[in-house]
C-alpha cells in the first residue's frame, strides 16, 4: 500500500499539534493513515487505500459509516434548524425520555458532551449525594481523562498514573483488582464510611475486555448497599451495544444506582450522560446542590441523532446482526488461534470482539469458550485466562502493536492499535468482510 498523502499529512501535522494527533492513541507507527471518508463498515484513506473498519470510532458508529434514513434525516433536520441555541429542546426530552423506559438504572437523566465528563460529574454527584471523598476504582479500569480516575497503585499507596495530577488528589482513589472480590470486602472493610462509590466498568472493555467472574458485580453490589454507597457503572463502551437496549446492566441482571454513556447514546455524535434514581439525579444544580453545567450539552443535533439511532435499533433487527457477526469473528478467530498460537485468548461479547496475546498456554485447549472467554470455570483456559487489567499488561503488547496491527492493515484490515482498547462490529458490516478478516488474521499470526 502507498501511504505518501498520510504521511505528508503527518509531516504538517507535527508542526501544529502534540505528536501529530489529537488523541494519544491514534499515534500509530511510524505514522498513522489519514482518513478521507467512511463506506459502510469501510473506510478510505488520504491514498485511496481501503480498509475494512472494526474501529468504528472506538465505539460510537453501530450503524457504521452509513447511516440509516431516518438517523440522517433527524440529524439534518435539526441542523439545518440552526447549530445551538443555549434553551431547552422538545428532542432532549425525547430522548431522555426513551433512555428511562430502557435502562434498568435510569430515572433521570442529564446529558453532556463526552464520556469524560460524564464521569467526571458522576464521582462529584456521587461525593455530593454521601458526603465522602473516597472512590473506589479497578485497576485497569478506564474512567476518561479525569483527576479522580487516573490513579494507579493500591488502597494503601495510590498514586497518579499521569503527571499532571497533584499527590493530593490521588489519595481519595482506592484502586482494586477487577474480579477479585477479596479485595473489595477488604477495602469496603478499611475505608466502607468514607467510600462514596465504587465506579467500575460492567466488563473492563479499554482493557482488552475482561468479563466478570460469576458474581463478581453482585458482591460490589452488596457492599456498596451494606455501607452506603453508590454503586456506578461505567457504560460509555458497553452503553447500547452489549445487551442490547438494556445496556450491559440488563444482561448482567444487577442494577447500579448511577450509569455513566457516552459514544453510541449520541449516534457518532460528541455525547456523554449521567443516568439513575431520580433521588440521586436530582441533585444536580438546579434541582440539587452539586454544581454542573455545559454550553453544549443536550445539543440539538447529538439529541436527535442518538433517539433516532436507538430507535432504529428497537424496530429493526440491528442488535441480532451485529452480534452474530462479533460471534462469527469470534469463532472463527478462536479457529485460527488453537491452530497458530494456541496461548493467545480470543475474548468479546456481543458485536465486541478482541484478541490478547496472553504467553501461557493452557494445559487443555479442547474445552475452550469459542465464542470469547466467559470467565467459566469449567473452561480449559480458565486458570490462565485474564481476569484483571493486570493480567491483559503482561501479554505481548508490542507484538500486537509493531508487528501484528501493521500486518492487518497491509492486509487491508484496520484493528485498534493497541492491545487494549477493544474493537466492534456495525450494522453495515458483512460476512464478507467477516471472511476477509478472518483471512488477513490466517496470514498475520
Amino acid at each position: 500500500m502507498n501511504h505518501e498523502r498520510s504521511r505528508e499529512l503527518y509531516d504538517r501535522a507535527l508542526s501544529v499539534s502534540p505528536g501529530g494527533v489529537n488523541s494519544s492513541v491514534r499515534a500509530t507507527m511510524p505514522h498513522p493513515f489519514f482518513i478521507e471518508r467512511g463506506d459502510g463498515g469501510h473506510v478510505i484513506d488520504a491514498d485511496g487505500n481501503r480498509y475494512v473498519d472494526w474501529v468504528m470510532g472506538y465505539g460510537p458508529l453501530l450503524y457504521g459509516h452509513d447511516l440509516p434514513d431516518s438517523v440522517e434525516s433527524a440529524v439534518q433536520s435539526h441542523a439545518a434548524a440552526g447549530p445551538m441555541y443555549g434553551a431547552p429542546t422538545e428532542v432532549e426530552v425525547e430522548h431522555a425520555e426513551f433512555v428511562a423506559r430502557h435502562v434498568p438504572s435510569v430515572e433521570s437523566i442529564r446529558f453532556v458532551n463526552s464520556g469524560t465528563e460524564a464521569t467526571v460529574s458522576a464521582v462529584r454527584l456521587a461525593r455530593g449525594h454521601t458526603d465522602r471523598d473516597k472512590i473506589v476504582v479497578m485497576r485497569g479500569g478506564y474512567h476518561g481523562a479525569q483527576e479522580s480516575t487516573l490513579v494507579e497503585g493500591s488502597p494503601e499507596n495510590p498514586r497518579p498514573s499521569t503527571k499532571g495530577i497533584p499527590g493530593e488528589f490521588a489519595k481519595h482513589t482506592l484502586p482494586i483488582p477487577f474480579n477479585d472480590p477479596r479485595a473489595a470486602k477488604e477495602v469496603f472493610a478499611e475505608h466502607g464510611d468514607d467510600i462514596a462509590a465504587v465506579l467500575v466498568e460492567p466488563i473492563l472493555a479499554n482493557t482488552g475486555i475482561v468479563m466478570p467472574v460469576d458474581g463478581y458485580h453482585e458482591t460490589l453490589r452488596d457492599l456498596c448497599d451494606d455501607h452506603g454507597a453508590l454503586l456506578v457503572f461505567d457504560e460509555v463502551i458497553t452503553g447500547f451495544r452489549v445487551g442490547g437496549l438494556g445496556c450491559a446492566q440488563s444482561k448482567f441482571g444487577v442494577t447500579p444506582d448511577v450509569t455513566t454513556f457516552g459514544k453510541i447514546i449520541g449516534g457518532g455524535f460528541p455525547v456523554g450522560a449521567i443516568g439513575g434514581k431520580a433521588e440521586i439525579i436530582e441533585e444536580f444544580t438546579p434541582a440539587g446542590g452539586v454544581f454542573q453545567s455545559g454550553t453544549f450539552s443536550g445539543h440539538p443535533v447529538t439529541m436527535a441523532a442518538g433517539k433516532a439511532t436507538l430507535e432504529y435499533a428497537a424496530e429493526n433487527d440491528v442488535y441480532e446482526h451485529v452480534n452474530r457477526l462479533g460471534r462469527k469473528l469470534r469463532e472463527g478467530i478462536a479457529d485460527v488461534c488453537a491452530e497458530r498460537a494456541p496461548e493467545y485468548t480470543v475474548v468479546g461479547t456481543d458485536s465486541m470482539f478482541k484478541t490478547v496475546f496472553t504467553r501461557e498456554t493452557p494445559a487443555d485447549t479442547t474445552d475452550s469458550c469459542a465464542d470469547g472467554c466467559r470467565q467459566d470455570a469449567d473452561c480449559g483456559r480458565y486458570d490462565t485466562c485474564p481476569k484483571t487489567g493486570a493480567d491483559v499488561a503482561a501479554a505481548e503488547t508490542d507484538r500486537w502493536e509493531r508487528v501484528f496491527w501493521q500486518e492487518m492493515k497491509d492486509r487491508g484490515v484496520f484493528l485498534t492499535a493497541n492491545q487494549f482498547e477493544c474493537q466492534f462490529t456495525s450494522y453495515a458490516h458483512t460476512e464478507a468482510d467477516v471472511e476477509k478478516t478472518l483471512a488477513a488474521y490466517r496470514e498475520a499470526i
